[in-house]
């Protein structure tokens, strides 16, 4: 269990190799340059294997683990509880920061393997009407480190339970196992702690325990623009959802306060110029509510504003979640939606719901655990 104590410490996750090698010249550790630079490798292996302890850290000398252990934590997050389904093998993970804040991460399976859905910050500011987590419980943003940890840990639990499966490569000698695709789709909206969220993919990118590829990277907002314009000049091919969820500004505006700095019709210029400057499609997440939003004439306003658009949309009904009052849209039109989409030429799926059974909606166990 990481001590109350270490809150204000360095995290060495938040740490990129090099960054590594320069924090242990600058604390006088490892000795020679080449010495710091052996360490600085063997510490950033362990770390990508997502252990929480410099004790657990075996080959690094004792002394050099005693000094690390007075000078920084790992920043690895601690799993402190779980809920698995029983239909699908989705597990949602409860995991506790330094600090004591509380975030969610979600291992989830599909055909093509296991995707990670990562949290950005700890709570949201966003205020989205359907959504389990409310802005008067946001506490902070997350380190690069702490959202990187969060995918360490996951691996690194579901290797020690001996899951393996399509899309991972079991490890055991390395306590790991690869997953095939990241979401930072969980809690926050990664747009509203951009830097930390960009430094994160490239930790995990670059480290030589996960070395995911940026194309299997997608990040979600729910539509802050200077964030997709910004995504749009990286120059690294990852994947942009948009939590869309209306057709027009008066329902958006009712269920998404982010539409009224950013309209319906600026969102979607933004996500022209984003698909222009990168070539890759944007897919917009859709959650069917009855009643609000899913009238035919809903859709075929929607396929108006998007049709010839690089883009793709994801139906889901939306989750059913405590004091929203909101509910499901059920089946026949959400077939109907997606029929009039597919027909105008718009690439359409339904996405399949997972972990209904362990409360799937985003922030919910956070809310279960600070109760």
């Amino acid at each position: 269990m990481i001590p109350f104590n270490t809150v204000h410490m360095i995290k060495l996750a938040d740490f990129t190799q090099d960054e590594l090698d320069e924090w242990l010249s600058a604390e006088h550790l490892a000795g020679s340059p080449t010495g710091r630079s052996y360490r600085s490798a063997q510490i950033s292996q362990w770390l990508g294997r997502g252990v929480q302890s410099f004790d657990e850290m075996t080959n690094l000398p004792r002394e050099l683990r005693a000094e690390l252990s007075l000078r920084a934590i790992t920043g690895i997050p601690e799993i402190v509880a779980e809920a698995r389904s029983r239909r699908d093998g989705t597990v949602k993970y409860g995991m506790k920061l330094s600090d004591g804040c509380i975030v969610e991460t979600v291992l989830m399976r599909y055909r093509h393997g296991y995707a990670v859905c990562v949290s950005s910050q700890a709570g949201c500011r966003m205020g989205c009407t359907f959504c389990a987590t409310k802005p008067q419980n946001f506490s902070r943003n997350l380190s690069s480190g702490e959202m990187f940890g969060q995918v360490t840990a996951v691996a690194r639990r579901q290797a020690a339970d001996g899951m393996t499966g399509d899309g991972y490569s079991a490890d055991k000698k390395k306590q790991r196992i690869r997953i095939g695709n990241i979401v930072v789709m969980g809690i926050g909206d990664p747009f509203d702690n951009y830097e930390n969220t960009l430094k994160f993919i490239r930790l995990l990118h670059s480290n030589d325990e996960t070395s995911i590829s940026y194309r299997k990277f997608t990040i979600s907002t729910c539509g802050i623009l200077p964030g997709i314009l910004r995504l749009a000049e990286e120059g690294i091919p990852i994947g942009l959802a948009v939590s869309l969820h209306a057709s027009n500004d008066k329902v958006r505006n009712m269920i998404m306060p982010v539409n009224h700095r950013y309209s319906i019709d600026k969102l979607f210029e933004g996500c022209k110029i984003y698909t222009c400057k990168t070539s890759r499609r944007v897919t917009f997440e859709y959650a069917l509510i009855k009643g609000v939003n899913d009238a035919p004439d809903d859709a075929r306003e929607l396929l108006r504003k998007i049709r010839g658009m690089l883009c793709h949309v994801n139906l889901m009904p939306v989750n059913k979640t405590e004091g929203t009052g909101y509910m499901p849209s059920p089946k026949d039109k959400v077939a109907r939606f997606s029929d009039i989409l597919s027909k105008g030429g718009v690439q359409t799926t339904v996405r399949r719901e997972l972990g209904t059974d362990i409360m799937a909606a985003c922030g919910q166990l956070r809310n279960s655990m600070m109760e």
